[in-house]
């Protein structure tokens, strides 16, 4: 049989896009919370995650033993403590994360810097950007991070279970008699969240409302006035560390708040609520029994 050049031709066109589409089945493609999308040519196995949240998230989806190195405060799981730091979230060192050869980065949008962010674009280096704003973000980061990984059993299950915590928590509490919430973030100086805050909806899920859900800022700066004036039913604090209660003492003194009076003065660890990981369904427990509380004392 003899085969024509433009035979060829055709042939040869038809193997190179059939090339081209098995390449393409043979990356993993996710899409980010910058709404780009990241491929990369196999599961990932060096992994360096630039947030304390993205560390958590990747042990939760059974990748752990992929973390090369993370950032100051990546304290849990226990054996997040053990990782290589690369610097902090606010500042990392960019020749260190090189040196590791990372074959996937997990960036935080408003928490990392954003020119070292796109320096280490510029450099070829594959970056997943994650912003989590809802309780949804998380368990839809859990899949992501699962499938870049390879763990996407162990990441689909995490995120059913997830899913199923926070269901459960919606059912018993989201209807309840609303209590008003002013939920501290920091002391000096004085910050809270808006709406637009995760911590904002787990507020919602326990039947709460945030007294100052309508600022414009995400993490809004505040006085000890403001809070006088809208006078919350109940004080939701952190502090400066997982056992420190000391935020809530400050309190005491304006004895005028109702918060105060009713001693609605309640503290959760601020990993539990203020990182956006599966432990919010352990902090956002917490906050529901602190709730259920201060309508009991009314």
């Amino acid at each position: 049989m003899v085969i024509r050049r433009h035979q060829i031709t055709i042939i040869s066109l038809l193997l190179g896009a059939i090339l081209i589409c098995s390449n393409a089945q043979a990356n993993i493609c996710v899409r980010d919370d910058s709404g780009a999308q990241l491929c990369i040519p196999k599961a990932a196995q060096r992994i360096i995650a630039l947030s304390p949240g993205a560390t958590e998230l990747v042990y939760a989806v059974g990748a752990g033993d992929k973390l090369v190195a993370t950032v100051s405060s990546s304290d849990y799981p226990e054996s997040a403590k053990t990782l290589p730091r690369v610097g902090s979230y606010n500042r990392f060192d960019q020749e260190a994360i090189l040196a590791l050869k990372p074959d996937l980065l997990i960036g935080w949008l408003s928490g990392n810097p954003s020119e070292q962010l796109s320096q280490l674009q510029m450099l070829g280096m594959p970056i997943y950007l994650s912003e989590l704003r809802t309780f949804e973000d998380v368990a839809t980061s859990l899949e992501r991070f699962g499938a870049l990984a390879g763990t996407a059993d162990t990441a689909k299950t995490a995120a059913a279970a997830f899913r199923h915590g926070v269901n459960t928590l919606k059912s018993r509490y989201s209807d309840a008699p609303p209590v008003g919430v002013f939920q501290q973030i920091w002391t000096n100086p004085l910050m809270t969240v808006n709406n637009e805050h995760i911590i904002s909806e787990a507020i919602r899920i326990c039947g709460g409302i945030n007294v100052f859900g309508k600022l414009p800022s995400l993490t809004p700066r505040i006085d000890s006035e403001a809070i006088l004036a809208v006078d919350p039913e109940a004080i939701i604090a952190g502090g400066m560390g997982e056992e420190n209660r000391d935020w809530l003492t400050d309190w005491q003194r304006f004895s005028g708040l109702t918060a105060v009076r009713r001693n609605n003065l309640f503290f959760i660890p601020p990993s539990t609520i203020q990182r956006p990981t599966p432990r919010l369904l352990q902090g956002t427990t917490l906050l529901c029994e602190h709730l259920e509380t201060a309508r009991g004392r009314r």
